[in-house]
């Protein structure tokens, strides 16, 4: 059975507005209808504590390599890391909500991919360099919404970072299933337009999900 963890990066965690979210519960919905046995958690990144990389935190991994005794700060963080980064590496396939942040992923995301990015854990190092430990067949779909439109090949394709960023860590993990869906150009074309070729997108993602169950690659 798959198991499907929901990151939900979008600071307006409810927003009925949100293009992202909209295209987000039109993948769970159709997810669910198609595979209701399958197991799905969700993360709301601007609810849920995630850590940052603070003073703290870099204290806390440092006595750990060396067995010295944690503040109880640093501890309450290596526990809430550990959940974090336990329940990332339960999944085997993930979907991503957010919106694009001045061509890059919202803050409290990278928070995030910084608990997931864990030596030992999600890759290692090696003589001939890192090496993914996450090649299990897992998936990742992200799904962004922007003002602006970033597929046209000109500048602004250039600058949108938060793909060429999460593409190439999830890769980099041993993920290389990587789609994305864009719920683009809301300053500049119909929302509802918009909105029908992104909900036509995610379910042909669900369905690109489910082609791979099928002969064994998810």
């Amino acid at each position: 059975m798959e198991r499907v963890l929901v990151i939900n990066a979008h600071p307006l965690v409810m927003s009925d507005h949100s293009l992202s979210l909209q295209v987000l519960n039109r993948f769970i919905s159709k997810y669910r209808e198609l595979n209701p046995d399958h197991e799905l958690q969700q993360i709301d990144l601007y609810r849920e504590e995630v850590p940052a990389i603070t003073a703290d935190m870099l204290n806390g991994w440092a006595k750990l390599e060396t067995g010295e005794r944690l503040t109880d700060v640093e501890e309450n963080l290596m526990l809430r890391m550990s959940e974090i980064l336990r329940q990332f590496k339960w999944a085997s396939k993930y979907v991503i909500a957010m919106p694009l942040h001045n061509f890059n992923i919202p803050s409290k995301l990278k928070d995030y991919m910084d608990n997931i990015i864990i030596p030992k854990e999600t890759f290692r190092y090696t003589e001939n360099g890192s090496e993914g430990l996450l090649t299990d067949g897992r998936s990742v779909v992200v799904i962004q919404g922007s003002d602006g439109i970033y597929t046209n090949g000109d500048w602004y394709s250039e600058v949108e970072y938060s793909h060429q960023y999460l593409k190439s860590m999830f890769a980099f993990l041993g993920i290389t299933d990587y789609r994305i869906i864009r719920a683009q150009g809301h300053a500049v074309l119909d929302r509802s337009e918009i909105l029908a070729e992104a909900f036509q997108a995610a379910e042909s993602a669900v369905l690109h999900w489910i082609r791979d169950e099928a002969f064994g690659q998810g």
